[in-house]
């Protein structure tokens, strides 16, 4: 089959690779019919997250049709299925307590030693992300072994679209949580730095859950403009100076509740990210956390932070005393997408939750390696690109295009 795969920093291709095979009876095969790529896929492809190796098929971000099932999977052929991006066996003590994104059978013994090495303890599985959560290959194929499919799958009714569920596999999930984590009480003002998908979907969410108001910040005018159009207030970060406008909007206060959506690889010309990129280009750290230490010294006396961007190393200058003396309480973690989907997949159904608006660009598999090129250089226009295998090749689809279509 054809497939993405990663070769080193900046070096993505189309490889011919061998067909994915049941190798236990709880698994199904499915045959790919969308597949997006994350914001966290450029973790990846700018070389932050250690243990790739070169030929891992990448994409986690999954949806298609069961073509092949395991003597104990209640999945049947010819079933459309979203697959959450985290593998997770369903009876641990982690699963237990639907901390899926936890579990404790998922990484093999062979790759899990790393990371608990790192953390202290070994991270869960997830699919098409280094061999840190167990080697699994993703699917950014034509087809994907899918594990312990008698936990993990989202049976999608007929008649829904595939741009219409296909988030439920990630950061539809991760915004929901985001918001969640963030324990937001109606009347509540909350920030949101960064409004890639997740941010966007953490905004909606927010507002659902009966935030007042919601503050976007970025520096990209499309994904403020997207934001703007969900009912934020917007920040543009290279215009105004940020904790100054959030204390004026806030009354001298602060946000009740400050969301960090853009993780390890921070933009902006403030000093602290300009001695972090320096660290990180010379081996002497890992992560930028600009985003987080705005998000702390933002957040008002006794509010709450909520982390779901990525994280993966070590953090210089986390600004502990403010956290510790005006009383934080913090929440991060990767998502349980399984204790999610139900719920959202009815809001899906009911039109409380639009998750189509972010979408940008469909394309092939075999344009991937542009795509992954235009998402990590263009991301004012690059908003969401879904990769679909039945495409050919310079087939891509613009969002503009496809409002201009006939009805």
């Amino acid at each position: 089959m054809r497939a993405l795969t990663w070769h080193g920093r900046h070096d993505v291709r189309v490889d011919t690779v061998p067909d994915p095979e049941i190798v236990h009876p709880r698994d199904v095969i499915i045959k790919i019919t969308s597949t997006a790529i994350c914001g966290s896929d450029l973790h990846l492809f700018d070389g932050y997250i250690p243990t790739m190796r070169a030929g891992d098929i990448l994409g986690h971000e999954n949806m298609g049709e069961v073509v092949e099932v395991g003597a104990k999977s209640p999945l049947k052929k010819g079933q459309r299925v979203v697959i959450p991006f985290t593998v997770s066996c369903g009876s641990c003590y982690f699963c237990g307590k639907q901390q899926f994104s936890a579990c404790d059978n998922s990484n093999p013994a062979t790759t899990s030693d790393m990371s608990e090495t790192l953390y202290g303890y070994p991270m869960g599985g997830a699919l098409g992300y280094a061999h840190l959560t167990g080697g699994y290959a993703g699917g950014q194929a034509e087809y994907l072994r899918v594990p312990y499919s008698d936990v993990g799958p989202v049976v999608i009714p007929d008649g829904m679209p595939d741009d219409q569920v296909l988030f439920l596999s990630d950061i539809l999930p991760t915004g929901w949580m985001a918001a969640e984590n963030a324990e937001i009480e109606p009347g509540d003002t909350v920030a949101v730095w960064g409004c890639g998908p997740v941010g966007l979907f953490a905004i909606q969410s927010a507002f659902l859950m009966g935030a007042h108001r919601v503050i976007a910040i970025d520096h990209f005018p499309r994904r403020l403009e997207l934001a703007k159009g969900l009912g934020a207030e917007i920040l543009h970060f290279r215009e105004v100076n940020v904790r100054e406008a959030l204390f004026e909007m806030t009354g001298g206060i602060g946000p009740d509740a400050c969301i960090d959506c853009v993780g390890m690889e921070a933009h902006g010309l403030g000093i602290d990210n300009i001695l972090d990129t320096v660290k990180a280009h010379t081996f002497l750290g890992t992560d930028r956390p600009a985003a987080f230490r705005q998000a702390i010294l933002s957040c008002r006396k006794g509010g709450r932070v909520s982390v779901p961007g990525v994280y993966g190393g070590m953090m210089d200058k986390f600004p502990i005393g403010a956290f510790m003396e005006k009383g934080l309480t913090m929440k991060t973690g990767q998502t349980h997408v399984q204790k999610y989907t139900a719920e959202l997949l009815r809001m899906i159904e009911e039109g409380k939750i639009d998750t189509t608006f972010l979408v940008s660009h469909h394309a092939s598999l075999e344009d991937g390696p542009d795509m992954y090129r235009h998402w990590h250089d263009h991301q004012d226009t690059y908003t969401k690109i879904i990769l679909k295998p039945g495409l050919e090749k310079g087939a891509v689809q613009t969002q503009q295009e496809k409002i201009h279509e006939p009805a």
